[in-house]
């Protein structure tokens, strides 16, 4: 993502923002939030000329309008973003308008920055500098390619071929050779990751037939195989290795860590108003959100008396499996510094 901001008053202002993929998108769902005020160049009906043989018919130009932000909805398969609310600048005040958002689509937001917020547009940004990493999950007689999104793992295609308890090697060369030209359009890093020595025999093969593509494949042994070794692969820390801080990598690890202490009877709290306690004590040391809570007045000002004591803020995607175990708990949770209760 591109961003430019103008003056901030009291970290309120304006910031134009110009979305160059999905995952720009997924960001800018949480960073535009009802009551903001945004401003998009849209397709908008105005009448055109009419006379008495024919019908009145309306024609759509390029407008800009500012509008009051009522909803917004994100559509990852759809790559779009539908922002709607109640024109306040431009034609047809007052009238209902939805954008609809593309990659490409600048759009200027005018709200208050929160350290947050602001923390996720230098994440978008940084983003842009790397490739997308691809995780190609491998068993005998099937292999799944992933593309790992900032919202999460997307699956991009199942190739399956010839299994058994006897190893068939053409029918395995043929399998290899319908993985390997899946991977021939992917840039970037790639992860073949699954248990057990398939992975490894493909990765050999893999080096065999494309050299170039092999100098930039990491192998991973998992315990699971399709979108559970993708997080297998997250939890080892091997994405966070290859791109430096990726927050799919802290997601997973953060809340592994508060499943573990739940276990254990470890110092962590979850639920609303036992997070609260433990923030106004100043006991948490990191508390966990769910990106969907943060439309929540009352999350919000939680979260700001967490900044005010010290405490680190994690938000978690509820697009991802770390995401939805947190939202099992009530959607908030915080590690803490010392048990209480």
């Amino acid at each position: 993502m591109k961003v430019e901001f103008g003056e901030l008053k009291r970290s309120y202002g304006e910031a134009k923002l110009f979305p160059e993929n999905v995952d720009d998108l997924w960001h800018l769902k949480h960073l535009i939030s009802p009551g903001n005020l945004v401003f998009a160049t849209t397709f908008r009906s105005v009448d055109g000329a009419t006379d008495k043989l024919r019908p009145e018919k309306t024609e759509k130009k390029p407008v800009r309008l500012g509008i009051r932000v009522e909803k917004v909805e994100f559509h990852a398969y759809a790559t779009r973003l539908r922002v709607g609310g109640t024109i306040e600048y431009g034609v047809d005040v007052a009238s209902y308008h939805t954008f609809n958002l593309d990659p490409g689509h600048e759009v200027s937001v005018i709200r208050r920055w929160r350290p947050l917020d602001l923390e996720r547009v230098e994440r978008a940004v940084e983003a842009t500098l790397h490739d997308v990493i691809h995780v190609l999950t491998v068993e005998e007689g099937e292999a799944e390619l992933f593309r790992i999104r900032q919202y999460g793992p997307e699956r991009v295609v199942t190739v399956t071929g010839g299994s058994g308890k006897r190893v068939d090697t053409d029918k395995r060369s043929a399998f290899f050779a319908d993985a390997l030209a899946t991977l021939s359009k992917v840039t970037g890093p790639v992860v073949v990751a699954g248990p057990g020595f398939v992975k490894d025999d493909f990765v050999k093969y893999l080096k065999e037939k494309d050299a170039d593509l092999g100098e930039r494949v990491v192998t991973v042994e998992t315990r699971r195989t399709g979108r559970g070794a993708v997080q297998d692969v997250i939890g080892q820390g091997v994405l966070e290795r290859l791109v430096g801080d990726l927050q799919l990598s802290r997601e997973v690890t953060r809340m592994e860590e508060v499943l573990k202490r739940i276990g254990s009877g470890g110092a962590v709290t979850y639920g609303r108003t036992e997070v609260a306690d433990a923030v106004n004590f100043g006991a948490a040391e990191e508390v966990l959100v769910l990106d969907e809570y943060l439309r929540d007045p009352w999350v919000n000002r939680l979260l700001e008396t967490a900044e005010q004591m010290n405490a680190k803020v994690v938000v978690l995607s509820s697009e991802f499996e770390p995401g939805q175990q947190l939202e099992a708990l009530g959607g908030v949770a915080a590690l803490l510094r010392f048990k209480i209760g």
